[in-house]
């Protein structure tokens, strides 16, 4: 029947001396229904049973415990142990023994080394039995002590675990907090680096203006990838991440300033570009920018050197579609399945970052509503992100 006490059920179930306890129980009084119940103020509920008699209670069965003896023991934390029903001076008048039709019956508490009450282990049976003597009790006793100290071990085990798992989840986001810093900000940082050092070696003024814009670019999305981290630290924890107040506007400039950005920080490399985004559309642009470039970077770190990355972006109907690509080895099957995973990236020679770039950008496809695919062969390896904008 349905219950509330699965744990306490199941805590009894996991102690693997239960079922020799009953059996001992049974083979040495001679008793035919032996129980480990769990008893409160207002539930009797059985969590282990060994019935010889057809009384009919199973793991999880229930009793009312105002017609048990459990009840008053559960008050009093005292052992009652009868002999014979109708010869005994205290419970021979007694309702317990006529509803359920026992003669014998004995029942130890369970206490908890914090001195709570759990419940109690019990047994009954239609015949009387030999109970009240000093090696029944004494047995009864050590079961019940045995039982408290195996619930006790448990639930230390238990927390110590979930110590220990909270332990692991907090340092694998201390981890992650800061790989995600180093990961996003390395672009941008590099960006302005190069801009210093061609600074130093070109005084040629539109040139210098040029490139102070296009460190002045990569000094705010700095700024707004500092934001982003602490949103990737939330959704590590649980919180999912949310938009930041959309804006309606081209994408085409973001695009523009990734690629002079990577570029620059990638000054032998070619950078095909194929965009069709003259119509704006509602986004949090900031947060793409993290994508176009986490993608254009992974290209660049794992593609063919001596071979372009392309970059197509499109707004058609109601979509947008962004894509790069870029020639190597097709990944393999397993790979591309956990791509978008935390820290997975490619093995081999050659091959860098922090496994963090493809994880980031799938999570910011996925608060636009949008998808993020790959696909790989021997001839190229596709992003796909494609988000919904409307009609």
């Amino acid at each position: 029947m349905p219950h509330d006490f699965q744990a306490d059920i199941d805590a009894i179930t996991r102690i693997d001396a239960i079922p020799t306890i009953l059996d001992v129980v049974c083979r040495t009084t001679g008793m035919g229904f032996v129980a480990v119940a769990r008893v409160t103020d207002e539930r009797w509920i059985a969590c282990s049973v060994l019935d010889r008699i057809d009384f009919g209670l199973q793991p999880g069965g229930e009793l009312q415990v105002q017609t048990t003896i459990c009840s008053e023991i559960r008050q009093s934390h005292e052992a009652v142990a009868i002999d014979s029903v109708a010869d005994d001076g205290v419970y021979c008048g007694h309702l317990t023994p006529a509803r359920y039709g026992f003669q014998s019956y004995i029942s130890v508490p369970i206490i908890r080394r914090d001195g709570s009450f759990f419940g109690t282990l019990c047994a009954i049976d239609p015949k009387p039995a030999r109970l009240k003597n000093p090696e029944t009790m004494g047995m009864f006793r050590l079961f019940a002590d045995l039982i408290a100290t195996h619930l006790d071990s448990a639930e230390r085990l238990d927390k110590a675990e979930t110590e220990a798992a909270q332990q692991r989840s907090q340092k694998e986001l201390r981890e992650q907090f800061i790989a995600v810093l180093g990961h996003d900000l390395r672009n941008p940082l590099a960006s302005i680096a190069a801009g210093v050092k061609m600074l130093k070696r070109a005084p040629d003024k539109a040139k210098t203006e040029h490139l102070l814009a296009l460190m002045e670019g990569s000094v705010v999305r700095m700024g707004g990838l500092i934001d982003n981290v602490l949103d990737f630290a939330r959704s590590r924890m649980g919180a999912a991440l949310v938009l930041r107040e959309p804006h309606t506007k081209s994408v085409g400039p973001i695009l523009d300033q990734i690629v002079d950005e990577l570029r620059s920080v990638h000054p032998d490399r070619t950078i095909e570009t194929d965009f069709e985004v003259a119509r704006p559309f509602s986004a949090d642009h900031l947060r793409l920018a993290r994508l176009f470039s986490n993608l254009l970077g992974n290209s660049l770190v794992h593609g063919v050197a001596t071979q372009p990355v392309r970059i197509s972006a499109s707004t058609v109907d109601d979509r947008f579609v962004f894509s790069v690509a870029n020639s190597g080895q097709a990944i393999p099957r397993e790979v591309i399945d956990n791509l978008f995973q935390p820290f997975v990236r490619g093995k081999g020679e050659g091959q860098q970052g922090l496994g963090l770039g493809l994880y980031i950008a799938s999570q910011i496809a996925k608060m636009h509503g949008g998808t993020l695919e790959a696909a790989s062969n021997d001839d190229e390896t596709r992003m796909t992100f494609t988000m919904p904008i409307g009609g």
